[in-house]
């Protein structure tokens, strides 16, 4: 007798759980992967791991979804001014249609600059104040794979009375693909402006332009 019971209530759960599963899909599917730059806000609870090699920079990040915003904290290591960068960062999404979305970014942090002339020969050594801000854009553009645009405008300022400082504008934009197992890889690069004014020095204009090769993996 209890046989039929068990089939019927099965036949009913199956359109149910089919319906739920579909309902929630679009919301899923939208944040189902990324780790190093997308989605441009991690959904709440998500934490992430990510590091990333490149020129001139390479360096190691944390991400953490909370209450519709992300938390970001990054160490980094400039190894063309031998300069290490300490940052904290938030994120908010501010547009979202479809599979495309929008967030502003700022960030905050500490330049320690050793002054090394070897590869940048224009390089000023101190500690600098860093403020950045900034826009990513996503789109997910496949499955496995988010077309991301960046806007970065980092600005530098040298805690002593010296004058000393540097600011970039750079944009551009790469790809993240999805690897499995919540690893996601991503390539991207930017291009833009420096200009640096040296302690007790003229201010000069340069080309800027930061090239990443990422890796990141999703810890819940």
């Amino acid at each position: 007798m209890t046989r039929p019971v068990w089939l019927f209530a099965l036949v009913l759960a199956l359109p149910v759980a089919s319906v739920a599963q579909e309902g929630a899909s679009p919301a899923r599917e939208a944040w189902s992967f990324g780790a190093v730059l997308a989605p441009t806000v991690m959904p709440d609870g998500v934490t992430a791991l990510y590091g990333y090699v490149g020129v001139p920079e390479m360096g190691t990040g944390f991400r953490q979804g909370i209450g519709g915003f992300e938390v970001e904290a990054r160490a980094k290591l400039d190894y063309f001014r031998v300069a290490g960068i300490l940052e904290g960062g938030m994120r908010k999404e501010v547009w979202r249609q479809g599979d495309a979305s929008l967030a502003p970014t700022l960030s905050l942090g500490l330049v320690f600059n050793s002054g090394s002339a070897y590869l940048d020969a224009d390089n000023f050594g101190g500690v600098l104040l860093r403020l950045t801000p900034g826009v990513i854009a996503g789109y997910r553009a496949a499955e496995t794979v988010t077309v991301v645009g960046l806007v970065d405008v980092p600005l530098d300022l040298g805690l002593s009375p010296t004058g000393a400082r540097r600011i970039q504008a750079l944009a551009g934009g790469g790809t993240e693909i999805y690897l499995g197992q919540d690893v996601s890889l991503l390539i991207a690069g930017q291009l833009g402006v420096e200009s640096f004014k040296a302690p007790r020095e003229p201010a000069e204009t340069r080309l800027g332009y930061q090239l990443k090769l990422g890796i990141g993996t999703r810890l819940f």
